[in-house]
């Protein structure tokens, strides 16, 4: 059905169960859920009339159901970065990334300043605040402690095909991670790369590790215990030094 409204546009629940051959109320049963996964968008066209005057409902696709369909934004990005490439250099491709990058940043910086007063200074606690707001831009991020600091997941990445080829769109992500953290990070692992995740190590305080506990303590001599002997050897010399 989302194929005929690509090809033909909008149109009408009886228009589109004509073309199906199937019932008008079939269509719409279906309709309606794809109007609520936010799929199809219900409009009434100027021009259209139905029964005393209505004007008839026709459905037509969003950008979300259109994102369903094969695209080639992946190819497009490309032949844009290497012809950058080509007449400008690494440094301009850098110089893309950044500015690519540069409305996520701000997006999320707004997220994790808000929070901040909450969640306190610290790198670790902001990189929790910052894996919602990556989520929230289709991420699928996570964060959690480790002994050394924090570790920062990103389980999806939106350029991944692209960065397989051009790294500094990687380098430019760690930077806008750095500063929203507020600390200098290490990016440990990246999807572009083969890698299963997105992983950046945040550094911070060290957990407290297992601890030696202390020998017990030499028991004291008691006050009221009678004196021990001297050893053997002791009082051999002893005897030797008493006068005749």
């Amino acid at each position: 059905m989302t194929g005929l409204l690509l090809e033909h546009g909008a149109q009408t629940a009886t228009e589109l169960a004509t073309r199906l051959g199937v019932s008008p109320a079939a269509v719409r049963r279906h309709l309606d859920g794809l109007v609520a996964e936010g799929r199809v968008a219900e409009r009434s066209l100027p021009g259209s009339v139905r029964g005393r005057g209505r004007p008839a409902r026709h459905f037509s696709l969003t950008d979300a159901g259109r994102s369903g369909f094969p695209h080639a934004y992946d190819d497009l990005a490309l032949t844009a970065l290497r012809f950058v490439a080509a007449h400008g250099g690494p440094d301009a491709v850098r110089d893309v990334a950044e500015r690519q990058l540069a409305g996520l940043e701000q997006r999320c910086s707004t997220a994790v300043e808000r929070a901040a007063s909450t969640t306190g200074p610290e790198p670790v606690d902001r990189a929790q605040v910052l894996a919602e707001a990556l989520t929230a831009e289709g991420y699928a991020a996570s964060a959690s402690a480790i002994s050394s600091g924090g570790q920062l997941c990103q389980h999806h990445c939106p350029v991944a095909h692209v960065a397989a080829e051009f790294p500094q769109l990687c380098e430019a992500e760690t930077a806008v991670i750095g500063r929203l953290v507020g600390t200098h990070v290490q990016r440990l692992a990246t999807i572009a790369h083969g890698d299963g995740v997105c992983t950046t190590h945040i550094p911070g305080s060290r957990r407290s590790g297992n601890t030696t506990r202390p020998g017990s303590p030499v028991p004291r001599e008691r006050a009221d215990a009678p004196p021990r002997p001297a050893p053997s050897h002791t009082r051999q010399i002893a005897r030797e030094r008493t006068p005749a």
